[in-house]
């Protein structure tokens, strides 16, 4: 009796991994824009827990307590959040979200998110190339 042998040929293989192939190169685009969509979400929430932290305080206070002052507030910061002092036009205090140095946002076209006392919402980008509607773009939803 003669044992009879299944399995796949070069060509099935080489086949698999090809298609293998096209689906990461459409799927990974999508992920990383996916990724720093949450990083955003991370920042503007961090931005309003912040706003909400020195809203309740009598004073402002002269910086951001720990677990304030980053996003996300536990483990490696991929934004760090600091509190800039008063203006004419900021409403008594602003605070911005600047990207991790070295992080996953450093190029990110949205650069550093701000939030003052007067809800007035804006980015700083990062380069030169900023559009008009940067702002609405990278807030929109929040």
């Amino acid at each position: 009796m003669r044992a009879v042998h299944h399995a796949f040929t070069l060509l099935e293989m080489a086949m698999a991994l090809a298609a293998m192939a096209i689906v990461a190169a459409f799927a990974m685009p999508s992920w990383h824009a996916q990724v720093a969509r949450s990083h955003r979400v991370e920042a503007v929430t961090a931005l309003y827990r912040a706003a909400q932290f020195v809203d309740t305080q009598t004073s402002v206070p002269a910086a951001l307590p720990t677990g304030i002052d980053q996003a996300p507030p536990t483990g490696p910061p991929v934004y760090h959040l600091r509190l800039l002092a008063a203006d004419e036009s900021n409403g008594g205090y602003a605070i911005e979200a600047l990207p991790e140095f070295a992080g996953p946002m450093r190029d990110d076209t949205c650069g550093t998110f701000t939030l003052d006392a007067t809800g007035a919402r804006g980015n700083r980008p990062v380069g030169a190339d900023a559009a008009a509607s940067l702002t609405e773009n990278c807030w929109r939803g929040r």
